[in-house]
């Protein structure tokens, strides 16, 4: 129940028709005992700077989930970011800090990463292609060289957004092999929709399946349903795949911390959730 003592935790996005979160966090909240609620808040571009100032000025707010297509744009509207943050080049979470400044932070990446090791699949040395290097795809990509990859590929529409983030990783990463220009999975141990790719089922594949070997692990980030076109197809040939709301119940512990609500187990999470798709 919402009262007049509630924390709020704005999800900010455009369109909010696939957020996933407040059907995890406010279950979790209620079975906690904590007085706080994750509150959808469709936000388009060229309205998200005026109206994160907005938000913020709310004398109730905690902090906020941020999603498509914001997290890069948030990292020149807050106080501080962190080093993981900026490695990534987006934020995707904001807090509030007591006297008034906003602290940015990443956690899409360290989610999935967490996601893919869970299912025993090592990262230490493996080679690993990218597709989308937007804010998720950026802060997956700095988790993985983090994990130990030894190769990585990035391929983007936009290929400036894919040379940014390959100078980011040689800058911290120098051991890193990186390259970029091509989507084609072939020989790659593990390989990573970070792309909107799937939010529609007539979108095209964002890989050329037949090229996609049955030993290489698939991870997505689409949550629109929970086995996209692209896992469908890919699960037939028998590879493993991680699904987009495995990387979400990874990385939500680490913002309970950051918002100072404790933390949980992915599996205390989604034994509480009430994810529709």
């Amino acid at each position: 129940m919402i009262s007049g003592k509630t924390t709020l935790i704005a999800h900010l996005g455009y369109p909010t028709e696939s957020f996933k979160a407040p059907m995890i966090y406010n279950p979790w909240f209620d079975k906690q005992g904590i007085d706080a609620v994750v509150m959808p808040m469709g936000v388009k571009a060229e309205d998200y700077a005026e109206v994160l100032a907005s938000v913020f000025r709310l004398t109730n707010i905690r902090g906020a989930l941020v999603t498509m297509p914001h997290k890069i744009t948030t990292m020149s509207l807050v106080d501080e970011v962190t080093p993981t943050a900026k490695i990534a080049g987006a934020c995707n979470a904001i807090l509030k800090r007591p006297d008034g400044t906003l602290l940015g932070d990443q956690f899409d990446g360290a989610g999935f990463v967490r996601g893919v090791l869970r299912k025993g699949r090592a990262l230490d040395g493996a080679r690993v292609l990218v597709s989308g290097s937007g804010g998720v795809g950026s802060a997956i990509a700095a988790s993985l060289a983090a994990a130990g990859v030894a190769e990585m590929a990035l391929f983007d529409a936009n290929t400036a957004s894919s040379e940014a983030l390959a100078g980011r990783l040689r800058t911290h990463y120098p051991k890193l092999k990186v390259t970029t220009g091509s989507s084609d999975p072939a020989g790659y141990d593990v390989i990573v929709n970070a792309t909107p790719l799937g939010m529609k089922e007539d979108d095209p594949l964002p890989f050329d399946v037949s090229r996609i070997a049955p030993t290489t692990f698939v991870g997505e980030v689409v949550m629109k349903s929970e086995y996209t076109p692209l896992l469908r197809a890919v699960r037939d040939k028998g590879c493993m795949v991680q699904v987009g709301t495995d990387m979400l119940f990874e990385m939500i512990p680490a913002y309970l911390e950051f918002f100072g609500y404790g933390t949980a187990t992915s599996e205390d999470l989604r034994a509480v959730a009430t994810l529709a798709y």
